[in-house]
C-alpha cells in the first residue's frame, strides 16, 4: 500500500497546527518533518520545540528527516517531542549502524537516506537494519525543485534489493513529486510519497492521494 507524507516545509509557517490538520482531513498518512541546519543543506527550518507542538495537534506518523551535519545530536530531543521516525543521512555517516542503534534505544524507527549523487550502493548493505530508505529525487534545501529523471532507476535498483532480500523496509522518495511523477514512482517500487509544493498547492488534494494510493 503507498503511504502519502505531506512535507509541511512547504507548509504555511504562520498557520503549522492547520496544516497538519489539514493533512489529516485529506486522508495523508504521514506527516514528513524537514529539519535543516544550515550546514549540511543551505536553508534553516524547525527545531524540537515545532515538533512537539505539531504533535499536539494531530496523531499522524511523524516522519522527521534530519538535514544535519551532526545527526547524533538531534535524535533525542526529536524522540522526546514525538517523532515516529528518524532518517538521517548516510553522507554523514561513514558507519551508519551506531546511528541506527541509538535511534531505535529511543523508542522511534530508523531511516538512512541519500542524496541524488551519492551511490545507491553505499546503503543497500544497512537496509537490514533500518525502517526505511529515503531517496532523494531533487537536491535538498528548498522545496519546489524539478525532479532529477534518474531517479526512476535508482528506486528500481532500492526497490529490486528489498524485494530480492525479502526485507521489510520501506522505499520513500523525496523531492518534485506530483500527478505525473508520483505515479511512476510507485511502479518502479517506491512505497512512501513525500510531497511538498504539490500537495499545498493542490485544489483537491484528496483525489491526488486518492491517484496516488490506487496506482
Amino acid at each position: 500500500m503507498t503511504l502519502i507524507a505531506p512535507s509541511i516545509l512547504a507548509a504555511d509557517f504562520s498557520r503549522m497546527g492547520e496544516a497538519v490538520k489539514f493533512c489529516q482531513k485529506s486522508g495523508a498518512d504521514w506527516i514528513h518533518i524537514d529539519i535543516m541546519d544550515g550546514h549540511f543543506v543551505p536553508n534553516l527550518t524547525m527545531g524540537p520545540a515545532m515538533v512537539k507542538a505539531l504533535r499536539r495537534e494531530t496523531n499522524l506518523f511523524f516522519d522527521v528527516h534530519l538535514m544535519v551535519t551532526n545527526p547524533e545530536n538531534f535524535f533525542e530531543p526529536f524522540a522526546e517531542a514525538g517523532a515516529d521516525l528518524l532518517t538521517f543521512h548516510i553522507e554523514v555517516a561513514p558507519d551508519p549502524q551506531e546511528n541506527i542503534d541509538t535511534i531505535k534505544k529511543l523508542g522511534c524507527q530508523a531511516g538512512l537516506s541519500l542524496n541524488p549523487d551519492c551511490p545507491v550502493e553505499k546503503v543497500l548493505p544497512y537496509l537490514a537494519q533500518v525502517d526505511l530508505v529515503l531517496l532523494m529525487s531533487v537536491f535538498p534545501g528548498y522545496g519546489g525543485q524539478a525532479f532529477i529523471e534518474e531517479s526512476y532507476d535508482r528506486t528500481r535498483t532500492i526497490s529490486s534489493y528489498i524485494k530480492d532480500n525479502n526485507l521489510k523496509c520501506h522505499l520513500e522518495v523525496d523531492g518534485g513529486i506530483n500527478r505525473e511523477t508520483g505515479p511512476k514512482l510507485i511502479a518502479a517500487g517506491a512505497d512512501v510519497m513525500v510531497m511538498g509544493t504539490a500537495f499545498f498547492r493542490e485544489k483537491n488534494p484528496k483525489d491526488l492521494i486518492k491517484v496516488l494510493k490506487n496506482t
